[in-house]
């Protein structure tokens, strides 16, 4: 059926209806799919020199996370306690984490799965792609720093998940698409398509501590940015005969641009902490504080339209008292 954006017309008051989610997520995988960020990150605690993986652009890099803690928008994260290291020359510490992050990342949900043992080709990724969510992936830096070697995230990302409540399907966001990135060196045959399949989606992340009267931009960033797109993303996965089932959730990973104003997290924008994030009014941040909401939001631009993904959002509370 051909989608019209003029023939769809709903009025939901967000502050008296009752979200969920979306769909009951039985599996989900988070993937590193932005060049810029992975590239940020890796100048960060490598140096440019080896800021990319060797496997980096070779293949779509992902985790498997934990969908028990993926929430709805509006639920409260509360701050996570776990080992941290500070001092490299010192042992490890446990308490709350001080590095509390965002990341800025969106999701698609599994429509039809697969059989075990029998990979999706990449002809027919998109028969699979259901539709795209807004996703705050919390971050924990300084558990995650001491803990991810060699086997990657752990606790510094598991405690909390946030995504908006609205599934766009892709046949609304067919307008918006844009022609996917130059993949140098080109990817090997399983993982090469030419049909276009990343979109123009407009992005931004906002920050309202507690007592500010209005919340900040902190990030503006877009979902064009991304360098494998899902149907690689979703060829890959399954590649080795892995099964996915109806529900299940796939995120990009942070979504960062060329430019400081669209890095995607707030390691980033801080540059691992050596400078500061402005907010107004005196008010800064390197990472979150207690009682800082952060919302992210972001729509398509038609001729005369939107099209939305409604709102996500949380609220950072203490971390519980030992």
């Amino acid at each position: 059926m051909e989608f019209s954006p003029t023939r769809i017309i709903a009025f939901v008051d967000q502050s008296t209806a009752l979200m969920h989610l979306p769909a009951e997520i039985g599996d989900y995988t988070d993937f590193y799919s932005s060049r810029d960020h992975a590239t940020n990150v890796g100048i960060m605690f490598r140096g440019k020199e080896n800021a990319l993986m060797p496997n980096w652009l070779r293949l779509p890099v992902g985790y498997h996370g934990r969908a028990s803690s993926v929430v709805i928008s509006g639920t409260p994260i509360r701050r996570p306690q776990g080992q941290m290291r500070p001092d490299a020359a010192k042992p490890p510490v446990f308490g709350p984490s001080k590095q509390l992050d965002i990341e800025l990342e969106m999701a698609f949900f599994v429509g039809p799965g697969n059989r075990l043992g029998e990979p999706i080709p990449i002809e027919k990724a998109h028969e699979h792609i259901f539709g795209m969510v807004l996703m705050n992936d919390w971050s924990a830096r300084d558990i995650q720093s001491w803990e991810y070697v060699p086997l990657g995230p752990f606790l510094g990302k598991n405690f909390g998940t946030t995504i908006s409540p609205w599934v766009v399907p892709m046949e609304a966001l067919m307008p918006f698409v844009e022609p996917n990135t130059v993949q140098d060196p080109e990817p090997l045959p399983y993982l090469r398509h030419q049909d276009p399949y990343t979109f123009n989606i407009n992005l931004f992340v906002t920050i309202k501590g507690e007592g500010m009267s209005e919340a900040t931009t902190i990030c503006k960033s877009n979902f064009k940015y991304m360098y494998w797109t899902m149907k690689q993303q979703l060829a890959h996965h399954t590649v080795n005969g892995c099964n996915i089932r109806p529900g299940d959730l796939l995120a990009s990973g942070t979504i960062s641009g060329p430019d400081p104003e669209s890095f995607g997290s707030m390691l980033e924008l801080s540059w691992r902490g050596s400078k500061v994030i402005e907010l107004g009014r005196g008010e800064t941040r390197t990472f979150l504080k207690d009682g800082d909401e952060v919302t992210l939001t972001g729509y398509c631009e038609g001729h005369g339209y939107r099209v939305g993904f409604g709102s996500c959002q949380g609220k950072i509370v203490p971390a519980l008292q030992q």
